[in-house]
């Protein structure tokens, strides 16, 4: 005799629910850190990425200008002037035909925070300065300053795989450098800071190792003074 088959699903008895819904939590719990760091990662290969392609550009104003680098803009102060063409956020941009700087603002089209593209680190949350400009990455205070008569020479300031052309910015400073103040570099990468050096290459180093909120521990991998400089840095 064939057995009778119930035309009915077993249905789920509250305790099997309930340990359904307690491993799918704990399931979640331990993918979400996972999944953080992953998204944290992504963020930080994106800002590599956008750093490399400023550097490009860098080289490629170098070429066309005789061995000269664009200007660094202002130094310790929030940045207030942005219509000088030699300034590294207008310069550059006309290099890789993207709009310059004081031309998005024009448009009212300035690169936020929550915005993306070559001028967001995926990282940053800054907001704009007082004047209303944010700048997420800041080209080497010490590289090419206004109180030169001429920018500095690609080709005379030292080893390019050492040193520094640009890196994580506070927001609102277009040029950083290590120092107790705050236009130093930003360490946002997990306690790391994103630095592109004049020969294109890119990485991450630890804030405490290139002197972030400090001052320049001088290391020889992470040069930021050019040789020969007269300008003795920001005042205290």
């Amino acid at each position: 005799m064939e057995p009778v088959v119930s035309g009915r699903s077993r249905a789920f008895t509250l305790v099997e629910l309930l340990v359904v819904i307690g491993l799918i939590a704990i399931l979640i719990a331990l993918l979400l850190p996972a999944l953080g760091s992953a998204r944290r990662r992504a963020g930080s290969l994106t800002c590599l990425s956008n750093l490399r392609q400023w550097a490009v550009a860098a080289n490629q104003y170098a070429n066309d200008y005789h061995n000269f680098l664009p200007r660094r803009g202002q130094g310790q102060q929030p940045t207030a002037v942005i219509n000088r063409p030699s300034d590294w956020f207008n310069a550059l941009p006309a290099v890789m035909r993207l709009p310059q700087y004081i031309d998005l603002m024009a448009k009212g089209q300035m690169p936020t925070a929550d915005g993306r593209g070559l001028w967001i680190c995926p990282q940053a949350l800054n907001l704009p300065n007082i004047s209303g400009y944010l700048f997420t990455y800041g080209m080497n205070m010490r590289l090419s300053t206004w109180e030169t008569d001429l920018p500095d020479r690609i080709d005379l300031v030292g080893s390019p795989s050492t040193m520094v052309f640009m890196a994580d910015a506070p927001g609102g400073y277009c040029s950083v450098l290590p120092f107790a103040a705050p236009f130093t570099p930003v360490a946002r990468h997990n306690g790391q800071v994103n630095i592109v050096f004049l020969d294109g290459h890119a990485a991450s180093f630890p804030g405490r190792y290139v002197g972030c909120g400090v001052g320049d521990p001088q290391v020889s991998d992470v040069r930021w003074v050019v040789p020969g400089s007269t300008w003795i840095g920001p005042v205290e």
